[in-house]
C-alpha cells in the first residue's frame, strides 16, 4: 500500500521524512564536492556528468539535470550532448543539483566565484538564504519570508531577481504548490506544517534590471501528458522510455542519448513529442540586462513544531 505522507498533526510520516533526509544529505555532499572541484576552463558537461554520477553512486537519483548557469545565465542551463562550453575566466558559476529518493526531492545550489568583484553578490545570496531560514516556522506567512530575502539582499547593496522564486516541493514534482518569491508581495499564504520548500535567493547588481527573460536555448525537458495521437513508432517508444525512467521529473537530452547507447535515433521522436505537447522544454533564463547573477538554495521541511534544513 502507498505510504500516507502526512502523519497526525501535519507532520510527514517518518518513513517519508527519512527519504527526504537521505536525499538532502546526498544533495548537500554533491553540492559541496562539485563546488570544490570546479575550475576555470573546465568543460560544463564534465561538471554536469560528474554531479549526476555522484548522486547515483551515493544511492540517490538525479531529480533534474545538474544546472550549470554561468554569469548572466540565471537558471536552466545543462549541457546538451557534445557540449563544448567551458567555465570562462573570471566567471560566476551557479551549480544547482537535485536528488530524489523514491520521488522525495531535495534541491540545493551554490555559487562558485572566480571574480573578486562579484564575491559580495555571492555573500548576499548566502546571507539572504540564512536570514530567511532563521525566521521560518510553521504557519509563517510566505510574504514575510520574501520580504526578509529582499531586505537582506538590498542591505548588502544588490538587487533580487523579481521573477525567480523558491517553491514548494512535492513527490516527483520539483515545483509543486506555493511559490516563495524573492521580493516583497501581498499574499495570505502560509507555510504549512508537513510541507517541503526550496528557498533560493537570486541576486544581481543594483543597476541591473533584476528580472530574467527566456533564451531560445532549451536543454531540459519534462513529461506533461501521456495520451496523444503520435504518428511515429519512434515517438511512441520514446514516450514509454521517458515515462518509465523519469516520470514527471525533468530530464536532459544527454540522458536520452545514454539510454540509446549514443545512437541519435531518438531525435525524431523527441521533436514529435515536443510538437504534440507530450513534453515541455525549459528555456534557459538570462538576466534581462545581461548582468551576472548569484544564487544560494536549501530545501527545508516544515514540521508541526520545527523546521529541518534538509540540504
Amino acid at each position: 500500500m502507498p505510504v500516507n505522507p502526512l502523519a497526525d498533526g501535519g507532520s510527514l510520516n517518518e518513513e517519508v521524512l527519512e527519504k527526504y533526509i537521505r536525499a538532502g544529505r546526498i544533495a548537500a555532499k554533491v553540492r559541496d564536492e562539485i563546488g570544490r572541484v570546479v575550475r576555470e576552463g573546465m568543460p560544463l558537461i564534465e561538471i554536469c556528468e560528474t554531479a549526476e554520477s555522484m548522486i547515483r553512486e551515493m544511492g540517490g537519483s538525479p531529480a533534474f539535470p545538474c544546472n550549470i548557469s554561468v554569469n548572466e545565465v540565471a537558471a536552466h542551463y545543462t549541457s546538451p550532448p557534445n557540449d563544448k562550453r567551458v567555465v570562462p575566466e573570471g566567471a560566476l558559476v551557479k551549480i544547482d543539483v537535485g536528488v530524489h529518493v523514491n520521488g522525495y526531492i531535495a534541491d540545493t545550489a551554490t555559487t562558485v566565484c572566480f571574480n573578486p568583484e562579484y564575491e559580495g553578490m555571492v555573500h548576499a545570496a548566502e546571507k539572504a538564504l540564512e536570514a530567511a531560514i532563521k525566521i521560518m516556522h510553521p504557519g509563517i506567512m510566505v510574504s514575510r519570508v520574501s520580504s526578509e530575502i529582499q531586505t537582506i539582499i538590498e542591505r548588502h547593496g544588490f538587487k533580487p531577481i523579481s521573477n525567480l522564486s523558491g517553491h514548494e516541493v512535492g513527490r516527483y514534482m520539483i515545483h509543486a504548490g506555493k511559490s516563495i518569491p524573492n521580493v516583497s508581495h501581498f499574499s495570505i499564504e502560509r507555510m504549512r506544517p508537513g510541507s517541503v520548500y526550496a528557498i533560493e535567493p537570486f541576486v544581481t547588481l543594483r543597476e541591473a534590471v533584476g528580472r530574467v527573460e527566456d533564451s531560445p536555448e532549451k536543454y531540459i525537458f519534462r513529461l506533461t501528458k501521456l495520451k496523444a495521437s503520435l504518428k511515429s513508432v519512434e515517438a511512441r517508444n520514446l514516450l514509454k522510455i521517458i515515462e518509465g525512467n523519469f516520470r514527471t521529473l525533468p530530464f536532459a537530452e544527454r540522458w536520452l542519448r545514454n539510454l540509446y547507447k549514443e545512437d541519435d535515433s531518438y531525435k525524431r521522436g523527441l521533436l514529435e513529442l515536443l510538437s504534440s505537447k507530450c513534453l515541455m522544454a525549459y528555456p534557459v533564463f538570462i538576466e534581462a540586462s545581461r548582468r551576472p547573477v548569484a544564487q544560494a538554495e536549501h530545501t527545508i521541511y516544515v514540521g508541526s513544531k520545527e523546521i529541518i534544513v534538509l540540504t
